[in-house]
């Protein structure tokens, strides 16, 4: 029976029914202490641009992704989901698939779903797409800053763009080396480069720097397609699902949307995968978002 309501939950959970929901623990970083999922809600509710950072692959952080929508849709109605997901230039095929002028079929092919969509995402854009939000595909296309685009050649690959492509990505950039980008150099020293002998630490440090640009033009690209949405007359609440790593700490993607938009509140929530709740240190973690969202990897279930 268990597993049964847990395969539901999946494709509709429904925060009036707690057993529904994924294990999950929510801590208050303001107030450095544990609170409930409908206090961050409330939070969340009221402010202008919500961040959940996730990791890509956690089934659980997907569920509460779902209850939160729930949870704020009873709450406002002038709402916008923006994903990192979907990139700028599958916008008019997202818009009409909203709007129920093709199918779901016609949709899916011609708009790079993420492997993981149907379980994952598909649930969003089910939620959104039924109680009538707009929905935003705020990424730069990964043809811009792939090894082809900036990732091998530099902001350049992008900047000296004339055609209407250029435009699927942000009008300007900020790539400053602070504490973003001493993070992503960590992050990327964790990760293999490949077969091969290793690069000379010459060669580390480029490739670091273009990686760390083809980051920029993510972050920013994201940061703009929010920007852009808030400036609508009705002002909309606009609830952005990223990588935790674009949102964390108040950076990347958090940090740019605010240099645009300074007088919104912005509210930071990052997901956080643990084996157990009893060894969670969140006090020490407060610094990474308003509100930590834990949440049980399968195998610790």
């Amino acid at each position: 029976m268990i597993h049964l309501l847990l395969a539901l939950a999946v494709q509709h959970p429904d925060t009036t029914r707690p057993e529904l929901w994924a294990p999950h623990r929510v801590y208050d970083s303001h107030r450095k202490e544990y609170s409930d999922f409908e206090a961050l809600a409330t939070d969340a509710a009221k402010a202008d641009v919500v961040f959940l950072g996730e990791q890509h692959d956690d089934a659980g952080t997907h569920r509460m992704e779902l209850a939160l929508l729930q949870s704020i849709a009873r709450r406002r109605t002038n709402v916008v989901l923006a994903l990192e997901m979907f990139e700028r230039d599958v916008q008019p095929i997202l818009n009409q698939y909203l709007a129920g002028s093709i199918s779901e079929e016609i949709f899916l092919k011609g708009s790079r779903p993420w492997p993981a969509y149907v379980t994952d995402y598909r649930p969003l854009i089910e939620f959104a797409k039924g109680h009538g939000w707009k929905v935003v595909a705020g990424n730069v296309p990964r043809t811009l800053v792939g090894m082809s685009g900036v990732a091998g050649k530099g902001l350049d690959a992008i900047m000296q763009r004339s055609d209407s492509t250029r435009w699927w990505a942000a009008a300007e950039f900020n790539c400053p080396k602070d504490d973003y980008f001493k993070r992503f150099g960590v992050s990327m020293g964790e990760h293999p480069m490949g077969s091969g002998p290793p690069p000379s630490a010459a060669e580390l440090s480029s490739i670091t720097e273009k990686f760390y640009q083809a980051q920029c033009a993510k972050d920013e690209t994201m940061a703009e397609s929010i920007a852009h949405v808030r400036s609508d007359a009705t002002r909309p609440l606009v609830i952005h699902y990223n990588g935790s790593f674009h949102s964390d700490f108040g950076q990347g993607t958090a940090e740019r949307t605010k240099r645009r938009l300074p007088k919104d509140k912005i509210v930071i929530i990052s997901a956080v995968p643990v084996t157990s709740f009893d060894s969670v240190d969140a006090k020490g973690m407060r610094k990474q978002g308003d509100w930590l969202l834990f949440t049980l990897k399968p195998s610790a279930r």
